[in-house]
């Protein structure tokens, strides 16, 4: 059986562990080591077979003190759906005021996540 060793570094804590993979023929993974904790091996599994992010970006803002009004998803999206979503993000516009976790939109992209308000914007 041949294998193929990968390196990575681990994003889940600031340990920042330096990650050795073993895959096999497949790219199923064999063995995670040089983390320090589990959440590095279990980091390593997900990343290799469905990468996913939490995204944090602005919309367009109307009627507040600011311009735009930064959001976040209440949930983690599949890496290669990233740019689907911003492309939802830059066509949205919304009115202050707004709430801190207001949904700003419901289920982007059909994903089953919402974009949410990172902060309140009162409307001026």
């Amino acid at each position: 059986m041949q294998t193929k060793q990968m390196e990575m570094p681990c994003i889940t804590c600031p340990m920042s562990c330096h990650l050795q993979v073993t895959l096999d023929e497949q790219g199923n993974v064999l063995c995670v080591s040089g983390n320090t904790c589990k959440r590095g091996e279990a980091y390593a599994r997900a990343e290799l077979t469905n990468p996913v992010r939490t995204l944090t970006s602005t919309v367009r803002l109307e009627q507040g003190k600011e311009k735009r009004l930064p959001v976040i998803t209440n949930g983690q999206i599949p890496k290669d759906r990233m740019m689907d979503v911003m492309k939802e993000i830059r066509a949205t516009k919304v009115c202050a005021p707004i709430t801190k976790n207001d949904i700003i939109i419901e289920n982007v992209c059909n994903l089953g996540i919402n974009l949410i308000a990172s902060r309140s914007v009162e409307h001026v």
